[in-house]
């Protein structure tokens, strides 16, 4: 199965970041890949205009705690779109299932809870090399996808004000 190159994109597709805020979530485990995902976002962010003080970057012990995360950043931050970064490698019990799904349904909920787009860049892969590939790799990287639907998001939803 082909997977596109997460980082490739039309520039001139994605409007201006300049007045945007933005949130980053980062899970700690596995932060070879998270790290990586982390400043894959914040550097696109920052291509497309954002500065830095627009770019709130927030710490998490691991996947599942994301979504709490998230939430705290929408409710005590000054946000526009919060980006949600994480990896679980699928191992041999089912601990991979619970974790990735109850992310998932985390994650949809703050977005209609919030009105706010959360944007979900948690990687769900089979092994530690498929997660490095998406992290800047060979697949290019999730969180500058992230990043570019966190500015197109923010830019839709300004669109109805």
């Amino acid at each position: 199965m082909a997977t596109k190159d997460l980082s490739q994109y039309d520039f001139n597709s994605v409007p201006s970041a300049e007045n945007m805020k933005f949130g980053i979530v980062v899970a700690e485990w596995n932060p070879e890949v998270t790290f990586a995902l982390a400043n894959g976002a914040v550097e696109t962010l920052k291509k497309h205009g954002a500065k830095e003080n627009q770019i709130a970057v927030k710490y998490v012990p691991g996947s599942f705690e994301l979504p709490l995360g998230a939430q705290f950043l929408a409710e005590y931050g000054d946000v526009d779109a919060v980006i949600i970064l994480g990896c679980v490698i699928q191992g041999e019990t089912r601990h991979f299932d619970y974790i990735c799904e109850g992310v998932t349904q985390g994650i949809k909920d703050l977005n209609l809870k919030y009105n706010k787009p959360f944007i979900f860049g948690l990687l769900t892969t089979n092994n530690q090399q498929q997660a490095l590939d998406r992290a800047g790799g060979k697949h290019g990287n999730k969180g500058d996808e992230a990043a570019v639907t966190a500015i197109k998001m923010v830019d839709l939803k300004r669109s109805f004000q």
